[in-house]
């Protein structure tokens, strides 16, 4: 992640509460939280109109933070089938959002933003408040922890990124190098 691809937005999905935040690199290489917040549903609406409004929710953050990149939990086995269910249609329509507006979208696995973030993938969630607080440099501890979460799976995507881009790139180039050389085995007929 270069200085031209400095914003990320983390977004922790749900249907009753979707966290996101705005996270921005400065010219120093600090991060600065530019943003956050909660897009929160009512359970006596219908579904279609809670998902509707996450969908146009997240389409305004897109259009006024313009990030550079979206970071997204990855779906994970709950307990609970219909919450399952909600959680997948609200990632559909966050996932939907992001294809209009032209952002592709990296996921990463709760554990995995733990480990990133505390050096553990067993950290509970005042943990992960905690070390979102004391990256940022903020006064508080971001509030809910879906918020807290949305910033946590920024910083995760902030700090691995550069080396997962250039991951792709010695992959792209050796498989290029591989398939040069079976087109010459090819040609000269081995």
């Amino acid at each position: 992640m270069n200085t031209a691809n400095s914003t990320v937005l983390g977004i922790d999905p749900g249907l009753d509460r979707t966290g996101w935040a705005v996270l921005r690199r400065g010219q120093n290489g600090m991060l600065k939280l530019e943003a956050c917040g909660l897009i929160h549903t009512s359970a006596g609406q219908s579904l279609p109109s809670r998902l509707n409004y996450i969908y146009e929710q997240l389409r305004k953050i897109l259009s006024d933070y313009k990030p550079a990149q979206v970071a997204m939990e990855q779906n994970f086995f709950l307990k609970r089938a219909q919450t399952m269910a909600n959680t997948v249609m609200t990632r559909g329509v966050i996932l939907l959002a992001c294809e209009q507006m032209g952002k592709t979208v990296f996921f990463y696995p709760p554990k995995h933003v733990k480990m990133i973030l505390c050096g553990t993938g067993t950290a509970d969630k005042k943990q992960v408040q905690r070390m979102v607080q004391l990256t940022l440099n903020l006064d508080k501890k971001p509030e809910p922890d879906d918020v807290a979460d949305a910033v946590a799976i920024a910083i995760c995507h902030v700090k691995t990124a550069p080396l997962n881009e250039k991951l792709s790139v010695q992959t792209a180039f050796l498989e290029k190098i591989k398939a040069a050389k079976a087109a010459q085995l090819k040609k000269f007929g081995k």
